[in-house]
């Protein structure tokens, strides 16, 4: 007979589950407030945030959460500002301590999107010359919606710029499936060389006669953000709807780009204008997407990459503007599970952002404030009672005991977490002792909770393969 699962203990007394990924675990703290219309979060390698507002200024907080009077850049003057148009994203150059190099994307003369460089001053950190402008691109949006908006660097040191379909609703001139249109895309560049940037040589299409060299990606309606998971380089994509449903696109590290992502073919897993669209094989599909009702306009967020010791490590963190719920997605078992962090109205969240250390934020366009997620649902104290029990593993079997000494009145709960801080199982008892089977579960290290009346302990719980006959 063969027995898969090898039970260690090593105590860990000072440590107490609470309330994992429960709603009233979660919530948001204030970091700053004061700003009009913020739109994108930035870090340049320190202890500040750099914040686009849609206006058309760019505004330092430092790392108290204090915001400068004084804007890090005010291009106002070149903006088209209202409704989704204006300065839409910031990102600084991966060796902007070098070279001081940081882009926007902002919607300018000719309602065009342009795609600038901008150098910081000489003689102070907190200002930008604003003279210092070189475009990279300009791209003609015939509508005034669906603009895109954000930039990235990804591992790779290229730049991506997500680009909207243009506008109107539907994709009126179907430009997200038109390979010589850049709207609709993923757009990839090289900004290191060229005039003013080169298209790389592993882009899919690089030099097609039949499709635009820029594109990494196409088949988006409106990928307002999206990120870079800073541990494995995998790209997450939150694409805005149309009136029906939200979608959160993924893209591995691995990928050699290419991907159709599916609109105006489909909204989601759903088909939309299928006229002329090729075969259902050729579409990249969702890994989450949801409904529109409360809801109505998805935020991409960050795969939270901060505390290694955080539940929320490895979780992607997104919004909806409409509804300003808080969710994260993670794979359990293969499977994407989507947590429910919370719900915070009345900021109409627009952006997610990372500091330096990869703690994660999210601004409110209607309030003008910003907010650090609380990463951190498990709280560590000292117990008030000694709890007494011991584990036992029942010989020639994966089944676990759990006895204590306590005879009368014993209100006995057994609970395993996987160090997500997921409940993977939970247990009660009125009885003096608990047995039960962890043999489902994957090797690996989890948590074990004891919680007698009121008094808990939790230890961890190590899995493996004991080759047992």
């Amino acid at each position: 007979m063969k027995y898969t699962h090898l039970v260690l203990f090593i105590s860990a007394s000072l440590l107490v589950i609470n309330a994992v990924n429960g709603q009233n675990a979660n919530k948001l703290i204030p970091f700053a407030s004061g700003l009009t219309s913020p739109v994108s979060i930035a870090n340049a390698g320190d202890s500040r945030l750099f914040v686009a507002e849609q206006r058309g200024y760019i505004r330092i907080i430092g790392s108290t959460g204090i915001l400068n009077s004084q804007p890090f850049l005010n291009i106002t003057n070149r903006i088209v500002y209202g409704g989704e148009r204006g300065l839409l994203g910031i990102v600084f150059h991966p060796k902007y301590k070098t070279n001081g190099y940081f882009y926007v994307n902002y919607i300018g003369k000719g309602d065009s999107t342009h795609i600038s460089r901008f150098t910081v001053s000489s003689g102070d950190p907190n200002l930008a010359d604003p003279q210092s402008e070189f475009k990279l691109m300009t791209i003609f949006q015939p509508y005034a919606n669906h603009n895109g908006g954000n930039l990235k660097f990804g591992p790779d040191g290229y730049l991506y710029i997500g680009m909207g379909d243009g506008g109107s609703g539907g994709d009126p001139g179907n430009r997200a499936q038109n390979t010589k249109e850049l709207l609709g895309k993923m757009l990839r560049i090289n900004v290191d060389h060229g005039n003013p940037y080169s298209i790389p040589s592993t882009n899919p299409f690089y030099n097609s006669t039949t499709t635009r060299g820029e594109i990494w990606a196409l088949g988006l309606r409106n990928p307002w953000r999206f990120s870079f998971d800073r541990l494995t380089g995998d790209l997450w994509i939150a694409d805005v709807g149309q009136n029906a449903i939200e979608e959160i696109d993924f893209q591995p590290a691995g990928s050699k780009g290419g991907e159709n992502y599916g609109w105006r073919c489909y909204e989601g897993n759903k088909a939309y204008n299928s006229c002329g669209c090729s075969p259902l094989s050729s579409f990249t599909f969702p890994v989450f997407f949801y409904p529109q009702g409360q809801e109505c306009s998805v935020t991409g967020g960050f795969v939270y990459r901060g505390s290694t010791l955080s539940p929320f490590y490895g979780h992607y963190f997104f919004t909806d503007y409409c509804s300003d719920r808080i969710w994260t997605l993670h794979k359990v078992a293969g499977n994407w599970v989507k947590v429910d962090y919370g719900q915070f109205s009345g900021n109409n969240f627009s952006t997610f952002g990372e500091d330096a250390d990869g703690q994660i934020y999210v601004a409110g366009l209607t309030s003008g404030k910003i907010f650090r997620v609380f990463d951190q649902v498990t709280e560590s104290r000292l117990i008030n009672k000694p709890i007494d029990f011991i584990v036992i593993q029942i010989p020639f079997s994966s089944r676990l005991k759990i006895e204590t000494e306590q005879k009368n009145d014993l209100d006995l709960q057994i609970t395993v977490y996987d160090l997500n801080g997921i409940e993977r199982f939970q247990g009660n008892s009125m009885e003096s002792s608990y047995e039960f089977d962890p043999g489902f579960l994957t090797s690996g290290i989890y948590l074990l909770s004891v919680r007698i009346n009121g008094n808990n302990q939790v230890r961890k719980l190590v899995l493996g393969n004991n080759m047992s006959r």
